[in-house]
């Protein structure tokens, strides 16, 4: 869809389109999620509406793993739109969300009552102007909802219901711009997609197969990172602190983006998420299985102990290759490293015990398995947690050939292992060793 103007801005282009929306359609909401993309859209719309004498509802998804300062600024668009807001629809739920740091586990659940120790805040307090919903307590005729539902699901389900409660046309912003991803930029430009009266800035919504008398708009489709800034700048537009901070740790504003932090992006999304707000960062980390190793560089060094917990319903093989899978996201050398020395010790009983790595037990007498005594894949596991580079919980001790391959990994992994973060005596001497010789060339 070609952007062509000849006498007018994106600015203007846009305020156009709520125009046009505002006058054609019975009722309205828009999709906020914190980022500077649905804030303005929110705002321009507030504008509008109080010149249109109109009034609109607002839909915001908490994720849970949030900044705290995009809930300040949600909450500071609440106090600047309640004039011509009627439903702000909080939404706290339980759903299915992308875990990219595990194979195992790639789905969390955000707000699941089961984790509620873990949860990254505590659930957002009840305010005369928001309409909070819970898995326990939503508006009437949510029957449709279930937990774990995919955040895609529920944003269908959410404009059937919006649509069938207030009846008419219904217009459902969203605050998304063709130039940030391919796949946003699909869904603007899509020959296949539905327009309403041909209006090339919006889409027919569906709630699976049905066709909805609710249509999305997408006011900003057109703008780029700059109209972003040149808006906010100009007409004192509210946003979230989150991207001062972002620039100031010299994030591009091409790049500044509100991450899920264990999405596909999990590596710089909890990177930032330690460097922003660090009081976050360690709930973050402890929150869903398999964070920890996404910074663990950030918490010690690629070496230190792991401390994690094995999820209910996953055996200790699972949370033994699961472990192994998380490593090797950011150090395969040492995934692998550690995967020889399980085969060796697998065959080593299959040889002198004949017991097939198919027939290791998943527990055994904790005793034996202390004393090394019988194998198991909770020993196994326990050995990988322990992060011992020698693996001497498997009966192996050092050798020449694993020192050198230390030594080596150490000039890849500047922070492979430092004294501090083992309690191997043999591993801190090498790293003692190691240490010793940084910072002598450091002295150089």
């Amino acid at each position: 869809m070609p952007k062509v103007y000849k006498d007018i801005n994106v600015y203007d282009a846009a305020i156009l389109r709520y125009q046009t929306v505002l006058r054609e359609f019975d009722n309205y909401y828009v999709s906020v999620s914190g980022g500077k993309d649905s804030s303005i859209m929110l705002q321009l719309m507030a504008q509008e509406a109080r010149k249109a004498g109109k009034r609109f509802s607002v839909l915001y998804i908490d994720l849970e793993a949030q900044y705290k300062a995009t809930i300040d600024h949600v909450n500071d668009l609440i106090d600047a739109t309640r004039d011509v807001v009627d439903e702000w629809y909080w939404v706290a739920m339980p759903l299915s969300l992308r875990n990219a740091v595990s194979a195992i586990q790639p789905k969390w659940i955000c707000w699941d009552k089961k984790d509620r120790e873990k949860w990254v805040r505590d659930c957002p307090s009840r305010r005369d102007d928001i309409i909070l919903c819970t898995e326990d307590d939503h508006p009437e005729g949510w029957d449709w909802f279930f937990r774990g539902m995919e955040f895609e699901e529920f944003i269908q389900w959410f404009a059937k219901w919006y649509n069938e409660k207030h009846g008419g046309k219904t217009a459902a912003g969203i605050g998304i711009r063709s130039d940030e991803s391919l796949n946003r930029f699909r869904t603007i430009i899509s020959g296949t997609k539905e327009r309403y009266k041909d209006y090339g800035w919006t889409t027919r919504a569906h709630c699976k197969s049905e066709a909805l008398d609710c249509w999305n708009f997408y006011p900003l489709y057109d703008w780029r990172t700059e109209d972003d800034w040149t808006a906010v700048a100009r007409y004192g537009l509210l946003f979230n602190e989150i991207y001062e901070l972002m620039n100031k740790n010299g994030v591009s504003i091409y790049e500044q983006r509100l991450c899920q932090p264990y999405g596909d992006d999990q590596r710089k999304g909890l990177d930032q998420f330690r460097t922003l707000e660090p009081e976050t960062w360690e709930k973050v980390l402890d929150r869903v299985y398999g964070v920890n190793f996404g910074n663990i560089y950030c918490r010690s060094s690629l070496l230190g102990n792991i401390r994690s917990e094995k999820p209910d319903g996953m055996t200790w093989e699972q949370y033994a290759v699961f472990l192994l899978e998380s490593i090797g996201m950011y150090a395969p050398e040492v995934r692998d490293h550690y995967y020889r020395k399980i085969s060796t010790f697998l065959g080593w009983y299959e040889k002198q015990e004949g017991i097939s790595a198919d027939n290791i037990p998943d527990e055994a007498d904790r005793k034996l398995e202390s004393a090394k005594k019988a194998a198991s894949w909770r020993r196994i596991a326990r050995a990988i947690e322990k992060n011992d580079f020698w693996m001497s919980r498997l009966s192996f001790g050092e050798t020449k050939s694993d020192v050198k391959r230390l030594f080596e990994l150490k000039k890849k992994y500047s922070n492979i292992i430092r004294p501090r973060d083992t309690d191997s005596k043999r591993l801190k001497r090498i790293a003692e060793k190691m240490e010793a010789e940084e910072h002598g060339q450091e002295n150089e």
